[in-house]
């Protein structure tokens, strides 16, 4: 393999552990890897704003994948953008409202917003969103701002509850199963491994110069666009059909003890 150029990451349920509290070695290996010419990169379905926040210490030597490849941030500025249209959230938000305790939250590029009155929903939202503003009508949010995702939130297992009914009734939009209890909806063409590819063309590097790691579908472009992809052996099962190299567990710090290893 040539040279590593990248390296990037899924967080919640990858390098993430399930304390959701950042490994205390991610810093100091991300200075490391800022040495060695290789840009690390978190690849999340969080807002940029709340991945900026994370990584503030770091800001100037990594690259952001954010809403799940909606976009790409580096050295202060956005390269990749690839929102979905506004009609095709205000349809797909029409069919999700039928449904009983699934929540939307519209993602725009600094700012997401949601109109539940539900207290479990916003507890949850607070914990993950830095930038999140409640308004009285989502659609005029979708009609005055930039909109990258419609992100669900099921008060129970996505996989197995109803917002996975929504996969085969979303016509013509990439709709994934993107956590426990989440499910995102954006455009088709928007997802981690078209903005990672967006990120290596700026890099001046190829996919034989990435290695990737994820734990979920919404992870699986960007682990195929890459030359050595792992997943975590927690991994959504499905995953690991398309993906054979399995390292530790989040639990277990396996990306951490990987980068260490490619190091």
């Amino acid at each position: 393999m040539k040279e590593i150029k990248c390296i990037a990451s899924d967080l919640d349920g990858t390098l993430l552990p399930p304390t959701k509290i950042m490994p205390e070695e991610t810093f100091p290996l991300i200075e490391e890897m800022y040495r060695r010419g290789i840009t690390f990169t978190p690849a999340s379905g969080r807002q940029l704003p709340n991945l900026k926040k994370l990584f503030e210490p770091e800001l100037d030597k990594i690259a952001i994948i954010a809403e799940n490849g909606g976009l790409c941030w580096k050295g202060g500025k956005i390269i990749y953008c690839n929102p979905t249209p506004a009609e095709d959230i205000l349809y797909a938000l029409d069919i999700i409202k039928r449904e009983k305790d699934l929540f939307p939250l519209c993602s725009g590029v600094d700012c997401a917003y949601y109109d539940s009155d539900d207290k479990q929903f916003e507890e949850v939202l607070y914990r993950s969103y830095t930038s999140v503003k409640k308004v009285d009508d989502l659609s005029k949010a979708v009609k005055y701002d930039t909109i990258l995702k419609i992100s669900v939130w099921d008060k129970l297992p996505a996989a197995e509850h109803g917002s996975a009914a929504l996969i085969p009734k979303i016509k013509g939009l990439r709709t994934k199963v993107s956590g426990f209890d989440w499910l995102d909806v954006c455009t088709d063409s928007a997802n981690k491994g078209m903005a990672l590819a967006a990120l290596l063309k700026e890099l001046g590097a190829d996919r034989d110069q990435c290695v990737s790691f994820g734990d979920h579908m919404n992870d699986l472009e960007m682990l195929q666009t890459s030359g050595q992809s792992y997943v975590t052996a927690n991994a959504f099962p499905e995953l690991k059909k398309y993906i054979p190299n399995v390292i530790p567990s989040n639990a277990e710090f396996g990306v951490i003890k990987k980068i260490k290893e490619l190091l």
